[in-house]
């Protein structure tokens, strides 16, 4: 593919619900440029851009995906993302590096959960957008229902400006009202559009239509809205000019019918956003960071070379590709970049235009270009990258934490180090992935967005690395800890067998340290253990700490005093005390009243104010504790703790509560009481362990 100049370049970004057809309307896009030779299909696993072989088998996107082609001279930059709520993360970071959103909504469902969502993305980041009401031929779809829930939704800034002819069966064409001009379109899919007048039974709908557009349209100039209150009307000229800076504010957000499938309004659609959606030079400046100074990043070619990698994609046999946007400047194939997050210099061959599954190359890319790198030593999602006369650093991907964890092995216990490596890499791929190397309860976990996530990367893990994984709970961090005081216990290791044993007596008292931690106290008089060995009786209690007492888990504030003691000149030892201080300590602790404690999060759920009763009710069936809530828009925030171990399969019960339109997040807070019947199931489960 050749290089083209910025100003001829548009970069879409598909967003929406799951289900809503994103990836058909992209397959439709490069069906009508030319790209490919037929209509590819999610159905049948024909897809561009649905690849992957989880994606096949799910028969629906779960990563973002890039092509590219030419519509007439322009240079289309495709992006078309997942609309499963599990990878709103990969979405949100694709929407927010592109330059125009393509919210696309199903007419029969109307608009859903991620559709409000990623429109939010979009607005956040003041992306203009297009509102594509797809699906248009189905059984039940409406067009003007759609559009309701989008204006009600979403915004009123939404108007049609390409509308229907038809609907379900009888949907064959569309009006541009601004135009006044109609497309009838083929039965069989193909490209042959022909130019047909009008509607007679919709000429009315049309003339409303483009009034309340050119009302808009007039809005978003003072000097057109007085005229346009003198004459009530624009001319052709005037409406062409303004209709580009109407977009680019956010004045106006068209609203287009459409049917990927059938191929229906898509040559229409495709002349609307080369017409007048923004080129990337027609965007703001980014702005970043250069040192200690704020500087304003210029689309052009002009300036050095910047970029951020917002996306890695690991490959079985390519390795990994690093893809990036680049904001201004130029780069040439065979040469290199600045990684100013890392600051380390990356040396780079090809320059690639991903493709679906395969990669383009081209000499030389620019500002508004989509392209990325193969098989980077250092560079990581989220880094900035650019020319080392300017080192530039772009405001880092918001983060999230992930809401549901498992622990993984390998089912092979002598493939744990390619998986340690494998899932080094699927994190590296996406860092919503997140990998924990938990010591205190001896296991590897995995965390993640919701279980379609986790299933999702263990597949992958599985295809790319050829590793069989196997999934369980992962163990809840409890501590230990002892209710009372309790005097003069005797720990002692005698063992003779022998030639020399091993003598170590040590006598303790061992009491609460509430919120102190651990504190030892040496109370040795007289020479009853000589010095040299106290240090070893504490390394002995601090080991049975760590190992725990009566479910495995650490003893924590705990305050043990060593006041005396009994040894042997020849038999006695650095690990004979261990052992003698490990011992007295247990069995104190066993006197002591031991009981767990648990950790407690903090929740933070927003969902719907109708489903607030219901997320409530499920909060307190977990032994949680609303503290409070609060109106956010249309939504409500809930504010509670809870036990961590009531929230590990919160993820799909909220989402089943509140039909997917419920998000939360948690952080820890605190450690309480485990109750009487959870710590005699956790103590038996432990013991039965020991057992076995």
């Amino acid at each position: 593919m050749k290089k083209y100049d910025t100003r001829l370049i548009r970069n879409i970004c598909f967003a929406g619900h799951l289900g809503s057809g994103k990836t058909s309307l992209a397959e439709a896009i490069l069906f009508n440029a030319g790209a490919t030779s037929r209509l590819g299909s999610v159905m049948d696993g024909t897809s561009t851009f649905d690849f992957e072989p989880e994606e096949i088998k799910r028969q629906g996107s779960i990563s973002a995906a890039f092509a590219a082609a030419e519509w007439k001279k322009f240079k289309i930059q495709l992006c078309d993302t997942s609309g499963d709520s599990n990878f709103f993360v990969d979405s949100r970071n694709t929407l927010a590096v592109n330059d125009i959103a393509a919210i696309v909504i199903s007419a029969v469902d109307g608009v859903q959960v991620v559709t409000e969502k990623l429109f939010q993305v979009a607005a956040d980041n003041n992306i203009p957008a297009v509102v594509i009401i797809n699906k248009m031929d189905r059984e039940r779809s409406s067009f003007s229902t759609a559009l309701s829930q989008a204006q009600e939704s979403l915004s009123r800034k939404i108007a049609p400006v390409i509308i229907p002819i038809g609907a379900e069966d009888s949907f064959t064409g569309v009006v541009d009202v601004l135009k006044n001009k109609a497309w009838s379109f083929p039965a069989d899919g193909s490209r042959n559009v022909s130019e047909i007048p009008v509607p007679a039974d919709l000429e009315a709908d049309v003339q409303s239509a483009r009034e309340a557009l050119v009302e808009v349209i007039a809005e978003s100039d003072d000097v057109l809205m007085e005229k346009y209150l003198e004459t009530m009307e624009l001319t052709e000229d005037e409406i062409r000019i303004a209709l580009p800076k109407a977009i680019s504010s956010g004045a106006l957000i068209p609203a287009v019918a459409a049917s990927a499938t059938k191929n229906v309004g898509i040559a229409p659609l495709l002349d609307l956003i080369c017409d007048s959606f923004p080129s990337p030079a027609d965007r703001p400046a980014r702005t970043a960071k250069v040192g200690d100074n704020t500087v304003e990043i210029a689309p052009t070619e002009d300036q050095p070379f910047a970029a951020t990698v917002f996306k890695t994609v690991q490959d079985k046999f390519t390795g990994s590709l690093a893809i990036c946007r680049i904001w201004s400047g130029t780069i040439e194939a065979d040469s290199g970049f600045f990684n100013a997050t890392r600051s380390e210099k990356e040396r780079f061959g090809q320059i690639l235009v991903p493709m679906g599954k395969k990669q383009d190359n081209v000499p030389k890319a620019g500002a508004g270009d989509i392209i990325a790198f193969a098989k980077l030593k250092e560079t990581k999602v989220g880094d900035s990258i650019c020319d080392e006369s300017r080192k530039v650093i772009f405001p880092a991907l918001p983060t999230i934490n992930p809401v549901i964890t498992y622990a993984v092995h390998a089912r092979d216990k002598n493939e744990e180090d390619k998986l340690g490596q494998a899932l080094n890499r699927i994190a590296e791929e996406d860092p919503t992935i997140h990998i924990i190397r938990n010591k205190e309860v001896k296991q590897t976990q995995i965390a993640g967005m919701g279980q379609v996530h986790i299933d999702t990367a263990i597949e992958k893990i599985k295809r790319i690395f050829d590793i069989e994984v196997e999934l369980l709970p992962p163990r809840i961090p409890y501590r230990e800890t002892i209710r009372k005081k309790v005097q003069n216990v005797e720990g002692k290791h005698k063992k003779q067998s022998g030639g020399r044993g091993q003598f170590g007596v040590c006598y303790l008292h061992v009491e609460p340290n509430p919120a102190m931690g651990f504190e030892f106290v040496n109370a040795i008089v007289g020479g009853s253990i000589p010095r040299q060995w106290i240090p070893s009786v504490e390394k002995g209690i601090v080991d049975r700490m760590e190992r725990g007492v009566i479910a495995g888990y650490p003893v924590v504030d705990v305050k043990v005093t060593l006041y005396d003691g009994k040894y042997h000149d020849v038999d006695s030892s650095d690990a004979a005390f261990q052992m003698a201080g490990s011992k007295g300590f247990k069995a104190a602790t066993e006197q002591a009243g031991p009981y767990l404690l648990e950790p407690i999060w903090n929740l933070e759920v927003v969902c719907p104010e109708d489903c607030m009763g219901d997320v409530m009710g499920d909060i307190s069936s977990r032994r949680g504790r609303v503290q409070g809530m609060e109106a956010s828009g249309h939504n409500q925030i809930v504010r509670a703790q809870a036990p961590m171990a009531e929230l590990l399969r919160y993820a799909p019960d909220l989402n089943s509560i509140t039909g997917g339109r419920g998000t939360f997040t948690v952080s820890f807070s605190h450690y309480e009481e485990v109750p009487r019947e959870i710590q005699e199931k956790v103590v038996a489960e432990y013991k039965h362990e020991e057992e076995e």
